[in-house]
């Protein structure tokens, strides 16, 4: 008997992989000309985030700051609509997590910005631009299309490398993103299919993000962006062709782990390799990941360390000198220009 195929990515298209430097979570689209309300605050919020930097731009720091704050308030109320899914749906113990935590972290960021922490805007820049490409991708449908079904194919090419050649199907989306495994074949019955988050697109429009906002030379910027995008390609197609291999080939049924999947998280036992793939090895690795490349970003791109500076003063109060702690080769170049 078959069992529905899950998504690689575990979650639908991303939104909060927006800002998974911070957090990591999920947009859906919008379903019979309806728009969810998770869909909702991400677009309003994004919106008010440009609307501060449009303000910024023109001069009004002030009005700039206000916008700003509140912005940042919507993102949180976003993260905190997005509990339930990672709670019963993913069943993903570090978003609910992080999703949890993101209201608090937000609240204090638009308050440090209302109190006059002018310095957070060029963060706030960062998350607007950062919205601006990849909610295109996400909602333009020939893109979308696009990205789900080259990455498919990609995870699929990876996957022949192996030796498994099970073909592409078309997935519950409508795209050719499901991997054709014959379940009767398969130990878990299972397969998986490729949806927006599975793109690394997310990942990509963080870094795009923090890239665009700085004040730095485009040929230092191009280095740091090609940089950032080829090694999240590779880390990603690495990370989907493991799930989609670990997911029907049951490469963690074991007992201990169908024990904790079943009771603690309530899923059948044929998903525990999924799961454990996905939830438990694969998202503390992208954390990893995002951290080295950020590290292997600033070496090219020094002035990304300033929002990342605000980023660590948020988390935990204190001032960092993350140039000086770098060293000089850190150090940024006040004019923003060529060596």
């Amino acid at each position: 008997m078959s069992t529905p195929p899950v998504p690689v990515g575990a979650v639908p298209a991303s939104a909060l992989e927006l800002v998974a430097a911070t957090f990591s979570p999920a947009l859906r689209p919008a379903l019979a000309g309806t728009v969810p309300a998770t869909d909702a605050l991400a677009w309003l919020s994004i919106g008010t985030f440009a609307l501060a930097f449009a303000l910024q731009w023109r001069g009004a720091l002030d009005r700039a700051r206000y916008v700003a704050a509140g912005a940042w308030v919507l993102f949180g109320l976003f993260w905190l609509t997005m509990v339930p899914y990672y709670y019963y749906d993913a069943q993903s113990p570090i978003e609910t997590v992080l999703s949890l935590a993101a209201l608090p972290l937000c609240a204090y960021t638009g308050y440090l910005l209302f109190r006059g922490r002018e310095s957070l805007l060029l963060l706030s820049k960062a998350v607007a631009l950062m919205g601006l490409i990849y909610l295109p991708a996400e909602t333009i449908p020939f893109v979308r299309r696009w990205l789900i079904e080259t990455t498919a194919a990609q995870t699929h090419y990876g996957m022949e490398l192996l030796g498994h050649s099970p073909g592409l199907d078309v997935g519950p989306d409508g795209y050719r993103s499901r991997f054709a495994f014959d379940p009767e074949e398969t130990v878990t019955g299972r397969t998986t299919y490729i949806v927006m988050a599975c793109t690394g697109i997310g990942s990509m429009a963080i870094f795009g993000g923090l890239i665009a906002a700085v004040s730095a030379s485009l040929r230092r910027k191009l280095a740091a962006f090609a940089l950032a995008v080829g090694v999240i390609w590779l880390l990603n197609l690495f990370r989907n062709v493991f799930i989609a291999l670990a997911s029907p080939w049951g490469w963690f049924q074991y007992e201990p782990l169908i024990y904790v999947v079943t009771t603690y998280m309530g899923a059948p036992a044929s998903r525990t390799s999924f799961l454990v793939a996905h939830n438990f090895i694969s998202q503390p690795l992208s954390v990893v990941a995002l951290i080295g490349i950020a590290y292997l970003v600033v070496r090219v791109l020094p002035e990304v360390l300033e929002p990342l500076e605000d980023v660590l003063f948020v988390l935990t109060g204190t001032e960092y000198d993350l140039a000086s702690a770098l060293g000089p080769d850190a150090e940024v170049r006040p004019d923003g220009g060529e060596e």
